[in-house]
Order: C-alpha cells, then sequence, then structure tokens
C-alpha cells in the first residue's frame, strides 16, 4: 500500500475542508472573488451564478469529507472531485490567463489535489486486479 492510499482519509478531509470553504461565496461573493480573482460581482445574473458556483464547490468539498469516512463512494466523490477541480483549472488556463495572479495558488493546489487522488485511484485499480 502506498503512501498515498494509507494517508486518503487524511488527505480528502483537508481537501474537502479546503474546498468547502467555497460555500463562502453563497453568502459573500463580491469577497471571495476579490479574493481568488481580485473582482468583484456586477449584475443579479453574476450574482446568481457566483453564488451557485460557490454552492456547488462546496457541496464537492462536504462530499469530499464524507467520501473520507465512506469506501463504498470513495471512487465516485474522488472522480466528481478531479473533474471539478480540472474544469477550473481548464477554465482559468484558458480563459482567464489574467487571473493567474491571483487565482494561482488554488490552480497549484487543486492540481497538488488531482495528482495525489488519481495516484490514490490507480493504486486501488491495481489492489482490485491483484486480488
Amino acid at each position: 500500500m502506498n503512501l498515498v492510499s494509507k494517508n486518503i482519509k487524511w488527505i480528502m478531509l483537508v481537501s474537502g475542508i479546503l474546498t468547502s470553504t467555497i460555500f463562502t461565496a453563497a453568502v459573500a461573493p463580491n469577497y471571495i472573488l476579490n479574493m481568488i480573482f481580485g473582482e468583484t460581482v456586477s449584475g443579479s445574473v453574476n450574482e446568481i451564478i457566483v453564488r451557485n458556483w460557490g454552492a456547488l464547490v462546496g457541496i464537492v468539498g462536504l462530499m469530499l469529507i464524507y467520501g473520507a469516512y465512506n469506501e463504498s463512494v470513495r471512487k465516485l466523490i474522488l472522480i466528481v472531485a478531479i473533474s471539478s477541480k480540472i474544469f477550473f483549472i481548464g477554465l482559468v488556463l484558458t480563459l482567464g490567463l489574467g487571473y493567474l495572479s491571483k487565482a494561482g495558488t488554488s490552480i497549484v493546489v487543486d492540481a497538488l489535489v488531482i495528482i495525489l487522488f488519481v495516484i490514490y485511484l490507480i493504486g486501488e485499480k491495481g489492489n482490485q486486479n491483484t486480488a
């Protein structure tokens, strides 16, 4: 069993807690947008979208916390989290390069989390094939 597999519970908990902090966007969209992108919300539609984004990403964080304790749903939750984080990184790198100075930390942390989750999933698949 590799180091990631032995510590996946803690990796998922820390990642889930960090990801859940985006729930703040649901109640304080200007604060989060300014913190991550250096921007503020302008207009009702944008506020709705940012608040919804905050809720959805926050839910992924809660799922990671849940999956840390429930192995039966862990694979699905990791795939959802990986997909969400890849999509965010892809959007910033393709449409928002000007935001890298602010969003760069989020991208680096998300990329590291993706790598750890993929290592875990590959290791688990290998363990299933040898069983």
